[in-house]
């Protein structure tokens, strides 16, 4: 019988090109496992192997962050039915039997059926069963294997959850019952709450997206893969907050542990943990910077100093828990100050919001609620990866309420030069800007354009239906400026807060 199946499985293992390199930072749609396999495992099942489980050895290198196999097989016509499963060298890693094509496992999350956890060198074992292979059939297989050897972004989803560019609304900033979320169980008694509630309230609010972050921990990140293919028109982006005594920062894109234990507030002690998000392609956001830091809200406010340029990808310019406190979105315990000052030092930093959700179930009309505030990001695909790079492009803009409907955009130019919220437009000194302001979901109003921090009268229009919204031209004087706009309501409440266009000195 042994001979009868060495002959019958003719496995085949080679050696394929290494997997290319990734920093996170390509095209939205580039996949971890979107390359050229690491290895190839190839063979054949036959009536021999039916009812009978075939081990696929293959030996992993030591230091891989992340396993994808992607599992294909002939005979289908003939009713031939193989089973997948997966072993490590010390343990039983799972099992889809005929459920899947593929999984995927890191030490934070792994695919249903198949347990997360580190992935230890040595040899492991595709597990092949064969409920059943007719006489005479033939079952050719192969399956492809992808490894990443350092951390990177990660994607819940197989493919984008929309393929297509544009305005996409989502909450960045929220937590569950894996840090201190919390919701009403059956009986009415507040508990940490799981991490699907927190998801379905989410997509009752109709986002597009969201970013669970709970405080330090990975713990959410394995049932977030496994919520992503129910909730297959909500991208769930990998997020934390990452909490120190000197300030609280939420990362995007990453999921493997970051060394939040800082012992001083300087560069040195950040940099171990933002070079490593940077470094695997993700993005650092501060969190409520204006927040006291005391016992009301120990290490909220942003006290770490020394920050180099680029150490920062953005900030959270309101706070949804924040606007519960203050009924504003422009307090002194806002970030709009510390966002201001970080631009009128010449940085390009994206200006984001959120709700700092900790109750999944409190009443979308009450400020802190899922979705409000509601980041608006233009994107080129809904995806991670579509993610990143529309808030690293900075066409951002903040819906204070969280409506579905609101719009703000900014474009400028000059001679032919044309800029989006985010983009560089060079003017030589002394030529107009010409700056065009769309506005929608807002019946009346005033926008007010903003130069480095400065509200000018002269850049100030009220609209309504019968007078659309027009602002003077902005001149230059050569040197280097940002200019953003912002709406406010009848009664003067900040309703819409967009990201600068940045003016470049003249050449």
């Amino acid at each position: 019988m042994k001979k009868r199946l060495a002959s019958a499985l003719l496995a085949t293992l080679f050696l394929a090109a290494p997997a290319f390199a990734r920093d996170g930072r390509a095209g939205p749609s580039e996949r971890a496992d979107a390359g050229t396999p690491w290895r190839v495992l190839k063979g054949e099942l036959t009536r021999a192997n039916y009812e009978r489980y075939t081990d696929v050895p293959f030996d992993l290198p030591a230091g891989v962050s992340r396993i994808t196999i992607r599992f294909t097989y002939g005979g289908k016509e003939q009713r031939s039915v193989i089973d997948l499963g997966l072993r490590d060298p010390r343990r039983f890693r799972g099992w889809s039997g005929g459920t899947r094509d593929h999984m995927t496992l890191s030490t934070e999350d792994a695919t249903p059926g198949y347990l997360p956890g580190p992935l230890p060198a040595g040899r492991w074992n595709l597990i092949l069963g064969a409920p059943n292979i007719r006489e005479g059939a033939r079952a050719p297989y192969e399956a492809r294997i992808f490894i990443d050897r350092a951390p990177t972004v990660t994607e819940f989803a197989d493919a984008p959850i929309a393929a297509t560019p544009g305005w996409y609304r989502g909450d960045l900033h929220m937590h569950s019952g894996d840090s201190d979320g919390r919701c009403k169980a059956q009986s009415g008694a507040s508990i940490p709450c799981p991490v699907y509630r927190t998801v379905e309230a989410a997509a009752a609010r109709g986002l597009d997206f969201i970013a669970l972050s709970d405080h330090n921990t990975t713990a959410h990140y394995n049932a977030l893969r496994e919520l992503q293919g129910a909730f297959d028109r909500l991208l769930l982006v990998p997020g934390r907050e990452i909490t120190t005594f000197w300030g609280h920062s939420n990362v995007f894109g990453p999921t493997d542990f970051l060394d939040f234990r800082m012992t001083g507030p300087t560069w040195d002690q950040a940099r171990q943990w933002i070079d490593a998000v940077h470094r695997e392609g993700g993005i650092v956001s501060i969190n409520h910077p204006g927040a006291p830091s005391g016992e009301i809200c120990m290490g909220c406010g942003w006290r770490i100093d020394g920050l180099p340029d680029g150490a920062v990808d953005s900030v959270e310019v309101v706070n949804g828990g924040t606007m519960r406190e203050t009924r504003s979105a422009d307090s002194q315990f806002q970030g709009l100050a510390y966002w201001t000052g970080l631009l009128n030092t010449g940085r390009h930093v994206t200006g984001i919001g959120g709700s700092d959700s900790h109750e999944a179930d409190r009443p979308a009309s009450e400020p802190g609620a899922i979705g409000s505030p509601t980041s608006v990001v233009h994107m080129p695909e809904l995806s991670v990866r579509g993610f990143l790079s529309g808030i690293r492009s900075g066409r951002v803009f903040i819906d204070v309420e969280g409506t579905k409907d609101r719009l703000l955009d900014l474009s400028a130019s000059s001679g032919t030069q044309h800029a989006d919220m985010g983009q560089t437009l060079r003017p030589r000194a002394g030529e107009a800007v010409r700056l065009s302001v769309e506005i929608k979901g807002v019946p009346s109003g005033t926008v007010q354009v903003i130069v480095d921090g400065k509200a000018e009268p002269a850049y100030r229009a009220a609209f309504d239906a019968s007078h659309p919204v027009s602002i003077a031209p902005w001149h230059s004087d050569g040197h280097t400026h940002w200019i953003r706009a912002e709406v406010r309501d009848d009664r003067g409440r900040l309703l819409l807060i967009g990201n600068p266009i940045y003016i470049a000195a003249a050449g």
